[in-house]
């Protein structure tokens, strides 16, 4: 028997992290004064992405969004506030992402599991059809979603050495976990909490070895027969 979950849980959770970001640095009180604000963060992202963290600057900065140096120090009085609120925007978007994906998601999974008839076939099945959508789902993201996950790595990095990071890095954090942990309780699952942090683990390792290798290079029978292995353990088989 299945537990029923709270309805767009994992998508109302999404939202409210999108809602709660809150950014350091001076807020903009017109519109075009938005946009320089904004194309600044966009600049200050290009550069984590092909550069890295330590080679955001305020001049390098001005210089990538084209705008004039004296505009990147008016917003943000020091490094640190723009390399924040830079991450605070990456998180504010990643929340608004994954809140259209659960809700996208989260009724063709509660259809796929209403065609269960209580057989250890129909479950090995339904296993193997969510390992082939997760293996295709990392392949997505190294394909289209590139820049995010290497902002993804540059933003947990970053966390390690500064603290006004951490509530932002929990914050992402739970935007995949309740997602993942309302997936495993629709599918039954007697500890969706634990195996949500399992499957999310082992998909954030392939988007690694993606990044490091080569979408290319990916083994994507072995990554297949990896998450085979462990849907099939999750549901008893």
């Amino acid at each position: 028997m299945t537990r029923t979950p709270v309805p767009d849980s994992a998508t109302h959770v999404a939202n409210a992290v999108a809602e709660s970001v809150q950014y350091q640095g001076r807020k903009a009180s017109r519109q075009g004064s938005e946009q320089r604000r904004q194309a600044i963060l966009d600049a200050a992202m290009r550069i984590i992405v092909r550069d890295g963290v330590r080679a955001v600057r305020h001049r390098a900065v001005a210089a990538e969004a084209e705008v004039p140096l004296s505009a990147t120090t008016y917003y943000f009085k020091d490094i640190d506030d723009l390399i924040t609120d830079t991450f605070a925007q990456f998180v504010e978007r990643s929340a608004a992402h994954m809140a259209k994906f659960w809700s996208s998601t989260q009724g063709l999974l509660q259809e796929q599991v209403s065609r269960l008839d209580g057989s250890a076939e129909a479950r090995r099945r339904l296993a193997d059809e969510i390992a082939r959508l997760a293996v295709e789902y990392v392949r997505h993201q190294l394909l289209t979603r590139r820049d995010h996950l290497l902002a993804e790595q540059a933003f947990q990095q970053e966390a390690l050495l500064n603290p006004r990071l951490h509530a932002l890095v929990r914050a992402h954090r739970q935007i995949l976990q309740q997602g993942v942990t309302q997936f495993f309780d629709v599918l039954g699952s007697q500890q969706p909490e634990q195996d949500a942090k399992l499957l999310t683990a082992i998909i954030v390792r392939m988007e690694y070895q993606g990044l490091l290798d080569g979408v290319e290079q990916l083994d994507n029978e072995g990554m297949l027969a990896i998450l085979k292995r462990y849907m099939h353990l999750v549901l008893g088989l």
